[in-house]
């Protein structure tokens, strides 16, 4: 068991949630008012499912627009199904809640973006963390004292 709250797991979990929510009503209601959605999800997800010549496109990650025409919205626990028209060709995708990396209603301004951070990244961050922070060596030298940083926030106000 972790001894730490994973709070960046706990969000995304929240707002894939928000999202699940919203595409329910959406197919059991249709779209309300101006409402429209731009997904921008991750094609190398395993559980991706695109036709190959939309994979071959989008090799890396791609956009599509829930608006004026859309069939088949079928929402489930881990993805959704939907049938877009592209090119006047309908074409079925499934989308994992987990490929998602951004998901913007911009009718009423609303956007979520999913963050993924490598390794490395994390390892930058606390690299810089530690070089800012100051070095209170007599209260980590105590004995049966854990090592916490302390990062000054006035690096961050304006």
């Amino acid at each position: 068991m972790s001894h730490q709250i994973d709070y960046g797991k706990l969000m995304h979990a929240a707002m894939r949630s928000l999202i699940r929510k919203v595409l329910s009503n959406v197919a059991e209601n249709g779209l309300p008012g101006e409402h429209h959605f731009f997904i921008t999800f991750d094609t190398t997800d395993p559980d991706v499912g695109v036709a190959d010549w939309l994979r071959d496109r989008y090799p890396d990650e791609m956009t599509v627009v829930i608006q004026h025409w859309f069939e088949n919205l079928d929402v489930g626990e881990d993805g959704f199904s939907v049938t877009l028209n592209f090119g006047d060709s309908p074409e079925p995708l499934y989308i994992p809640y987990d490929a998602i990396r951004t998901f913007v209603d911009p009718s009423v301004e609303f956007g979520l973006r999913f963050e993924t951070q490598e390794a490395e990244d994390e390892d930058e961050t606390d690299d810089l963390l530690r070089d800012d922070a100051p070095n209170d060596t007599a209260a980590e030298d105590a004995p049966g004292a854990a090592k916490a940083e302390v990062v000054s926030l006035d690096q961050f106000r304006k």
